[in-house]
C-alpha cells in the first residue's frame, strides 16, 4: 500500500511515535479526510504545546533524569552539615527579661508630684534598646566580670599575639586596649536584645560556650542597665538643683534692675500722663498721607497728558497729515477742529483738481501751498496746548513736593515720642518676664528641695536568666534539615544546568520541535556480537567470497535483523521500512540514508533496512554511496576490486561488480576506493550516474544508498536528482541539535525530500526518563511477549 493523496488518514498513526496523533491532526484539518501533515503543522503544534502542564512535566523529567546528581549533591551537603554539627563548639543561650515602666522622673513637672505617669511610645522603647546594646553597658559588664582576660572572648589569644609582636618588633606593646576592643566586638556579636511584641517587656539573650557564664552575663547586662539608669537620674537631679540655685539668684537681681529701669525711664521722658488713644501727631500724619496720595495722582495724570501731546507733535512732524494725531488724541480745541476741517476740504479739492488739470497746474500748486500753511497752523496750536500741559504738570509736582515735606516733618516729630513709648513698653515687658520666671523657678526649687531623691528607675527584672540545659547552637535538626533542603535545591540546580547544556536529541518530540519532521523509529543500541568466523579461517573465507562475490557476514551488527528478527532493533527497522512504503509513492524507490556527522550508525541502518526488505522477497540493491569513507564496502566486500566508480566510468559492467547475499538475495554495489577522491560530489551529479540509477530502477524494487554525512562533505547535496527520499540517522544522546539544524539548513533540497529521522543507538533503559508521557511505550512488560531480547 502506498502513501499518497489517496491514502486513508489513519495510516498516519503507523509512522512511529514522532507522527501526529489523530486528535492533533483533527484539530489542524477537521474537514480533510486525506491529507499529509506539513512542516508548518508541526511548527504550529510545537507552539501550542507550551503549557503549564508541560512545564511541570519538564521539571519532573529533570528530576527523573538527574535524580542521581540531586541525591549526590544532597548527600554531600548532608555530610558537610553533619561534620559541622559534630566539629562545632556547642554554645548555650541564656535569656533574661525586664520590664520598662511607663513612669518617668520629671524634676520640672507641672504638678506637685515628681513621678508622673506618661505613656511611652515605640520610639522611646527603641531608644532604650539602643542604650541597652551600647558600648557603655557592654564595657561595664566586661570590666566587672573581667571578660577581656577570658579566652572565650579572645583574651589569651590576643595576649599571646601581643607577646610575640613585642619579641619580634622590640617595642613595648601594651595590648590591654586591644584585648578590650576584641572582647567588646565578641560581646556585641553574642548579645541579642529585642522587644516582646508591642509590650514594654525587653528580652535579653546572651550566647556563651558555658551555660553558667551565659546566665551570669545576661543578668549582669540587665543590672548594668539599671545601674546606668539610676546614675543618670541622680546626675539629672543634682544638676537641676545646682542650676536652680544659681538661676534664682540671677533672676532676682535681673527682676529688681528691670523695675528700677522702668521707673527711671518714665521720669526722664515725662511719659507718666501719656494716654492709650491716638495722638494728635498720629492724626496729622494720617491726614497728610491722604493728601499725598491725591497729589501724586494729579501729578501722574498731568504727566500722562503732557507725554501724549508731545508724542502727537513728534508724529505730526514726521508725516504729511497732521490731523492723524488729533483724531487719535480726542482734543477739544475749537481752533484745531476748524483748521482740521479746512485742511481736509483743501486736500479733497487738490486731489480733484489734480485729476482734472494735472499736478503741475498753477492752481494745484497754489492749493498745495495753502494746505502746508494750514498744516503749520495746526502744529503751532498743538505746541501751544503742550505748553499749557507742561505748566499744569509743574504745578502738580510743586504741590506733591510741599505735601511730602509737611509729612516728613510730622513723622520726625512723632518718631521721638514713639521711640520713647516703645522703649518703655519693652522695659515693662522685660520686668514682668523676669518677675514671672523668678516666681516659677522659686516654686519648683521649693518642691524639689522638700522631696527626697527617689532611688527608682523605669526598668526592673521580670525573670533572671538561669543556666540553659540544652545547647542553642548548632541546632542539629535545623542544620541537617536546612542542609538537606539546600542540597536538594542545589542538586536540582546542578541537574537543571546539565539539562540546559544537554543540547542533544533524546526524544521524538525534540525531533518534531527542532527539525519539524517525523521520527520514523527509535532504534535501540545494538551490541556488536563476535565475528562469525575464526581468524584462522578468515583468509580462506575472503578468498572464496572474492571469487564468488558473496557478501561477508564478518560484521554481524549489519545483519541484526536477520540474526535477531524478534528484537526491538528489528521492529524499529520495520517501522522505517513501513514509512518508506507509505511515504514514497514511486514504484521503484531510491532511498538515501545519511547522518549529520560520522559514527551515528547510518551504515548499520542502511544494511539492516536492505536486509529486511530483501527478506520479504523484494528486489533490493544496497549501494555504498559514501565515496570518501566506504565503510560498508570494507565490511561486506573487503576484496572488491571494482564498484560504482568503475560502472559509471564504463570500465566494468554492473554484473561484474555486484556482490550478493545467498540467503536473502540482497545485491550490493560497493565503492572500491584505492585512493581518496577529492571531487566525489561530481560523480553523483554526472549524467552517467543518472543514467545508471535510471537503469537500476528497472531492475530493483528498493535501492538503498548509504550516503556520506552532511557536515564533513557536500556529496549528499548532489544526490537530490537521484534519490526519491532521504532518511536522516541521528545518534541518541550524542548528536547536537544545533548541528543537525545547521546541516539541514545548508542542504535545503534534501530537507524538502526528507522522509524522516531515525533516532539511533537509544538506551532503552534510560530513554523513558526523557519522555514521561510515553514512559509506558518504552518500558512495558507487554513487549516481553513479542520480543526475544
Amino acid at each position: 500500500m502506498r502513501f499518497g493523496p489517496d491514502a486513508p488518514r489513519g495510516f498516519l498513526l503507523l509512522l512511529g511515535p514522532g507522527k501526529l496523533n489523530m486528535l492533533q491532526f483533527n484539530k489542524i484539518h477537521p474537514t480533510r479526510e486525506d491529507y499529509r501533515p506539513t512542516r508548518e503543522d508541526y511548527r504550529r503544534l510545537a507552539s501550542e504545546e507550551n503549557s503549564t502542564a508541560e512545564l511541570l512535566e519538564q521539571l519532573l523529567g529533570t528530576v527523573r533524569r538527574q535524580y542521581w546528581v540531586i541525591l549526590f549533591v544532597g548527600a554531600l551537603t548532608m555530610a558537610l552539615a553533619l561534620i559541622y554539627v559534630v566539629a562545632a563548639t556547642p554554645r548555650f543561650m541564656a535569656v533574661a527579661t525586664m520590664f520598662i515602666d511607663r513612669g518617668k522622673v520629671q524634676p520640672f513637672a507641672q504638678q506637685q508630684q515628681i513621678l508622673i505617669d506618661n505613656p511611652m511610645d515605640s520610639a522611646a522603647i527603641e531608644g532604650q534598646l539602643q542604650i541597652l546594646k551600647s558600648d557603655t553597658i557592654a564595657l561595664s559588664v566586661i570590666n566587672s566580670l573581667h571578660l577581656a582576660d577570658d579566652p572565650e572572648f579572645g583574651g589569651s589569644i590576643d595576649k599571646s599575639a601581643g607577646t610575640i609582636f613585642g619579641l619580634f618588633s622590640g617595642l613595648s606593646h601594651s595590648n590591654n586596649s586591644d584585648r578590650t576592643r576584641n572582647a567588646l566586638a565578641s560581646f556585641k556579636l553574642r548579645l541579642t536584645a529585642g522587644r516582646v511584641g508591642m509590650s514594654f517587656v525587653i528580652e535579653i539573650s546572651f550566647i556563651s560556650d558555658k551555660p553558667e557564664r551565659a546566665a551570669q552575663i545576661a543578668n549582669a547586662i540587665v543590672e548594668a542597665y539599671i545601674d546606668d539608669q539610676l546614675e543618670a537620674k541622680y546626675e539629672i537631679t543634682r544638676r537641676a538643683n545646682d542650676w536652680l540655685q544659681s538661676r534664682l539668684g540671677e533672676l532676682q537681681r535681673q527682676s529688681a534692675d528691670s523695675e528700677h529701669a522702668v521707673a527711671d525711664f518714665k521720669a526722664k521722658n515725662n511719659l507718666l500722663n501719656v494716654g492709650n488713644g491716638q495722638s494728635a501727631d498720629e492724626q496729622l500724619i494720617s491726614q497728610l498721607n491722604t493728601q499725598l496720595l491725591e497729589a501724586r495722582a494729579q501729578t501722574s495724570s498731568a504727566q500722562a497728558r503732557l507725554d501724549r501731546i508731545e508724542q502727537i507733535i513728534r508724529a505730526a512732524g514726521d508725516i504729511d497729515d497732521p490731523t492723524t494725531g488729533t483724531v487719535a488724541d480726542t482734543l477739544n480745541s475749537p481752533v484745531i477742529n476748524q483748521l482740521r476741517t479746512k485742511y481736509l476740504e483743501l486736500v479733497n479739492r487738490e486731489a480733484d483738481l489734480a485729476a482734472r488739470v494735472g499736478s503741475n497746474h498753477l492752481a494745484v500748486i497754489n492749493m498745495h501751498r495753502q494746505i502746508r500753511e494750514i498744516r503749520n497752523s495746526i502744529l503751532d496750536e498743538l505746541k501751544r496746548i503742550s505748553e499749557t500741559y507742561k505748566s499744569d504738570f509743574e504745578i502738580a509736582k510743586q504741590r506733591q513736593a510741599d505735601v511730602e515735606k509737611r509729612l516728613e516733618g510730622a513723622i520726625s516729630v512723632s518718631r521721638s515720642a514713639s521711640q520713647a513709648q516703645g522703649a518703655l513698653n519693652a522695659l515693662e515687658s522685660k520686668a514682668r518676664a523676669y518677675h514671672s520666671l523668678y516666681d516659677n523657678l522659686l516654686q519648683r526649687y521649693t518642691e524639689l528641695s522638700q522631696q527626697e531623691s527617689l532611688p527608682t528607675t523605669e526598668a526592673r527584672f521580670i525573670t533572671r536568666a538561669s543556666p540553659p540545659l540544652d545547647k542553642a547552637y548548632p541546632k542539629t535538626r535545623l542544620v541537617l534539615a536546612g542542609a538537606l533542603f539546600a542540597g536538594l535545591m542545589l542538586g536540582f540546580g546542578v541537574g537543571f544546568l546539565r539539562e540546559m547544556l544537554d543540547s542533544v536529541f533524546r526524544t521524538t518530540k525534540q525531533i518534531g520541535a527542532a527539525l519539524h519532521t517525523n521520527c520514523l523509529a527509535v532504534v535501540p543500541l545494538a551490541e556488536k556480537p563476535p565475528a562469525s568466523s575464526s581468524p584462522a579461517a578468515e583468509p580462506k573465507l575472503q578468498l572464496e567470497s572474492a571469487s564468488l562475490r558473496t557478501m561477508i557476514r564478518r560484521s554481524s551488527i549489519l545483519w541484526t535483523v536477520n540474526d535477531s528478527p524478534l528484537s526491538r532493533f528489528a521492529e524499529a527497522v520495520r517501522a522505517v521500512k513501513l514509512a518508506v512504503d507509505l511515504g514514497v509513492p514511486e514504484q521503484s524507490k531510491v532511498i538515501g540514508i545519511t547522518s549529520a556527522i560520522p559514527n551515528e550508525g547510518k551504515s548499520t541502518i542502511s544494511a539492516n533496512l536492505a536486509v529486511l526488505m530483501a527478506q520479504v522477497g523484494a528486489r533490493v540493491l544496497l549501494v555504498d554511496g559514501d565515496l570518501r569513507n566506504p565503510s560498508l564496502s570494507r565490511a561486506l566486500a573487503p576484496a572488491a576490486k571494482g564498484g560504482i566508480l568503475e560502472v559509471v566510468s564504463g570500465k566494468s559492467s554492473l554484473s561484474d561488480v555486484l556482490w550478493t547475499d545467498i540467503s536473502t538475495n540482497l545485491a550490493f554495489l560497493p565503492a572500491a576506493m584505492s585512493f581518496r577522491l577529492a571531487d566525489s560530489n561530481e560523480i553523483f551529479s554526472n549524467d552517467l550516474t543518472k543514467q545508471l540509477f535510471k537503469e537500476l530502477r528497472q531492475s530493483y524494487d528498493y535501492i538503498i544508498v548509504d550516503l556520506s554525512p552532511l557536515v564533513p562533505v557536500i556529496d549528499v547535496r548532489a544526490t537530490t536528482n537521484l534519490v526519491d527520499a532521504y532518511v536522516l540517522v541521528v545518534e541518541w544522546g550524542r548528536t547536537k541539535i544545533k548541528l543537525v539544524e545547521h546541516a539541514l539548513g545548508e542542504a535545503g533540497n534534501l530537507y524538502e525530500n526528507l522522509l524522516g529521522v531515525v533516532l539511533n543507538k537509544a538506551n532503552m533503559d534510560v530513554v523513558h526518563r526523557y519522555d514521561g508521557h510515553l514512559e509506558g511505550y518504552y518500558r512495558n512488560e507487554h513487549f516481553a511477549r513479542y520480543y526475544a531480547d
